[in-house]
């Protein structure tokens, strides 16, 4: 990010690195680490807590790190980080209290345990960074406010999908286009997959299966383009989106043909995606103007006649652009891509596969459910069960394959954070979303 390397040089100049601690040391969180130590100066990655520790030592040693301290109290790891060692620690508690940490990043792809992390770095004044789309598009919008409340920055990403298409997003904003339509660029979807199906894939790049497999049922990308449409206000132009497959290989600029104009040109936009297109895993943007002489210069410009013009960003790099998002929030108080007020459209839960009554629903990625995006007054009108309040829920009924669940369905378990959560933001945006309706 342009300016950001400039303001993290100084700081590193300074003598005065950001510090940041990190919760979770999977498959992405080794990424992190690895990049913070070897590609940004200015930035130091001062504390890592993980369930367990094995995994929270290997992020430090494979980026290079050693005399690691493993630190119960907060008094310990206060210590290490006067004394520049990198700390190890079970207790997440211990980072989002500590004084000298700017910035808490949450990377567990976890739910209920993500929402107490998260919850706990405002109430402690730390900026809140989130590689967790499953959060952010669940209770999102509350966390914001509470943010806003405590006087931090809370943000999901650049580096993922809703990050790289909120600054293209703004630079087409910038330049006077105004968009009609945010995009993603997905090489496979089929709601049907599970763990087993992708099993192999998961192996060969060192991830997990129900990770891999919650990108290829469509939950991934619905959480991404519901935590891009409550950043702008967007909307769906139906459930489960348009997502019209073109032919392998298809240039993003004829595959866009596929979406049905009709449903976005007017009114606030929608967020969709395009399955086969090419360059992918990118994503796009398509805009209009009115102004003759500007469209002039955009066909000029080698954009075509309009009147949609389709802007795209050829890829999306995760964990290596995960510091830019740590800085401008830290440096400069701006999130890459957060909620912009009530949510717009959320992700509900629906069946797998045909589920009976008694079952206990499984997790995001398994065998069960998959996500689908939704309008959230229709959400709250027909009282859907969101995707990532399903897992633990046991089922009143059965229901068919491709249904879509509602809380009548299913048992909720008793105690649970993210529960408390949506009841809260449903009321606190009761108004704003039965305004949309």
């Amino acid at each position: 990010m342009i300016i950001v390397d400039k303001a993290l040089r100084a700081r590193a100049q300074a003598g005065r690195p950001l510090r940041v601690g990190m919760v979770g040391a999977g498959f992405m969180g080794r990424g992190v680490a690895l990049q913070i130590a070897t590609a940004v100066p200015g930035m130091r990655l001062a504390a890592i807590a993980h369930r367990r520790l094995e995994p929270a030592r290997q992020a430090f040693v494979e980026a290079g790190q050693s005399d690691i301290r493993h630190v119960e109290t907060a008094g310990a790891l206060q210590a290490a980080m006067a004394a520049g060692q990198p700390a190890i620690t079970e207790d997440w508690r211990l980072l989002c209290a500590a004084d000298g940490i700017d910035a808490i990043l949450e990377v567990t792809g976890s739910i209920d345990y993500a929402a107490a992390v998260v919850s706990a770095a405002i109430e402690n004044g730390k900026h809140a960074i989130l590689m967790n789309a499953e959060l952010d598009g669940t209770v999102g919008p509350l966390l914001k406010q509470r943010a806003d409340a405590a006087g931090v920055v809370y943000t999901n990403v650049d580096g993922d999908q809703p990050g790289v298409t909120m600054n293209l997003y703004r630079f087409v904003c910038g330049i006077g286009v105004r968009p009609v339509l945010c995009g993603n660029i997905k090489g496979l979807h089929d709601p049907y997959r599970n763990p087993t199906t992708q099993e192999g894939f998961a192996r060969r790049w060192g991830q997990k299966a129900h990770m891999v497999t919650s990108f290829a049922d469509g939950t991934k990308v619905s959480f991404e383009q519901a935590v891009i449409a409550n950043a702008t206000g967007m909307r769906v132009g139906r459930r489960g989106m348009f997502g019209p497959t073109v032919a392998a290989g298809t240039p993003i600029d004829e595959a866009v043909k596929s979406l049905p104009a009709e449903a976005f040109v007017n009114g606030p936009g929608i967020v969709d995606y395009v399955v086969g297109a090419a360059p992918g895993p990118g994503v796009f943007v398509l805009g209009t103007i009115e102004h003759p002489a500007q469209r002039h210069y955009l066909n000029l410009y080698k954009l075509g006649e309009g009147p949609l013009y389709c802007f795209h960003t050829p890829c999306h790099l995760c964990h290596f652009e995960v510091p830019n998002t740590i800085a401008r929030a830290v440096l400069f108080g701006d999130a890459a891509i957060a909620p912009a007020g009530a949510p717009s459209v959320e992700v509900i839960a629906t069946a797998k596969t045909d589920l009976k009554a008694g079952d206990m629903l499984d997790d995001l990625g398994h065998y069960m459910t998959y996500g689908q995006c939704e309008n959230a007054d229709v959400v709250r009108r027909e009282r859907l069960l969101p995707m990532a309040v399903a897992p633990g829920c046991r089922l009143r009924r059965g229901i068919a394959k491709d249904q879509v669940l509602r809380y009548a369905d299913v048992e909720v378990p008793a105690g649970r954070l993210i529960d408390r959560l949506r009841q809260e933001q449903d009321a606190v945006f009761a108004g704003s979303i039965a305004a949309v309706a």
